[in-house]
């Protein structure tokens, strides 16, 4: 059965571990000198590494054969951890295991020494699902476990935590990934695949990524499966995206106070099978860029287009002033915002539009 490419592609290493170098260097100290705590508080925005870095400590904890003090990650005891087989490494997702009767069960296993491996290791997914009363019944456990047990809670909204959870863990925060760095996991794994892909390409993924490793993954899964080959146009066409024509048309449009020409615009594109939401980020994007462009000296070196694309955003840019483009970014995102509660999300993006060019025509 065919494996999607973030799970093909997850790290076995410290080493391989992608953009979290910080997290790393304390987690490798910590193991090297015996001193790893009983209590992690892993928090970061998703496809960051929190699971993954959860399943990398429970191998260093566990490995029957480290280098230096790190995981192998070819052992039995890594491999069955990679697996999800090993028994004594626990995965629960706090969104379906948040009652108090689950809390309890986990205490009574805790108090139960290893089967297989030297610790135990419960990974709590999605922490801040916890519900007052689950958390509550938590605590004293994740204070005081016994010697052979390590938490580790992971979540995108620490703040939804009790302090007296926070207070009783160390917090590690995982930052977005580099463009950069995406972008050259994705070159990596494309030679591996045997995928001609353009730099274009990929740096248009490793954009679209948003600093989610797992995204980016998703979004290059859907390009190359099948292909040999990958362009800059086929990532547009694949997922949707809107070319700089495009965007460059429907600015000129409103820019003009022509509200009909570019709701003709709009509409022409989404004929073409663009989705409305990838629309507007394609758009907002462009704006952006309109404005780096005015700033920078070298604005190659920051935006993801060819020369030539940039000299013709060097070009709109020079129409509009710093006012049309705060103007255009603060509607858009309205707009945005608007769409995403919208059963008609086009509504909101067309009265956007509408109120650019009515503006300019004012």
């Amino acid at each position: 059965m065919y494996q999607a490419l973030y799970r093909s592609f997850r790290p076995e290493v410290f080493d391989s571990l992608i953009g979290q170098e910080h997290i790393v260097k304390i987690l490798e100290n910590q193991i090297k000198t015996g001193t790893t705590g009983h209590a992690y508080l892993f928090c970061g925005t998703r496809g960051t590494g929190k699971t993954t870095t959860a399943r990398l400590l429970a191998k260093a904890l566990n490995c029957t054969d480290p280098k230096d003090g790190m995981p192998c990650g070819e052992c039995e005891a890594c491999k069955a951890i990679a697996a999800g087989n090993f028994i004594d490494v626990m995965e629960l997702d706090a969104a379906s295991n948040n009652s108090v009767e689950d809390i309890r069960d986990l205490r009574e296993g805790v108090n139960y020494p290893p089967a297989m491996g030297k610790t135990k290791v419960y990974i709590l997914d999605e922490a801040h699902m916890l519900t007052g009363s689950a958390a509550n019944a938590l605590l004293k456990t994740l204070e005081e476990p016994p010697e052979h047990v390590v938490f580790i809670l992971a979540t995108t909204e620490p703040e939804k935590l009790p302090a007296t959870i926070l207070s009783r863990c160390m917090r590690l925060d995982f930052r977005r990934v580099s463009e950069d760095k995406i972008f050259s996991h994705f070159k990596s794994i494309c030679a591996s695949l045997g995928v001609a892909a353009d730099d274009d390409a990929l740096r248009l993924l490793a954009s679209n990524a948003d600093g989610s490793v797992r995204d980016g993954l998703s979004l290059l899964d859907r390009c190359v499966s099948g292909a040999k080959t990958l362009s800059r146009d086929d990532v547009l066409f694949l997922l949707g995206m809107t070319g700089t024509q495009g965007c460059l048309d429907i600015t000129d449009a409103v820019t003009e106070g022509d509200a009909g020409k570019a709701l003709v615009i709009l509409n022409s594109l989404l004929n073409d099978g663009k989705e409305i939401n990838q629309f507007t980020r394609d758009w907002l994007d462009h704006l952006r860029n309109l404005l780096l462009v005015r700033y920078l000296e070298k604005p190659e070196d920051v935006i993801n287009l060819s020369i030539e694309n940039i000299e013709r955003l060097k070009a709109q840019a020079e129409k509009l002033s710093l006012r049309d483009l705060d103007k255009y970014i603060k509607l858009l995102s309205e707009a945005m915002q608007n769409a995403r509660w919208s059963p008609r999300p086009r509504v909101p993006v067309e009265l956007a539009i509408v109120e650019m060019a009515r503006r300019n025509n004012g």
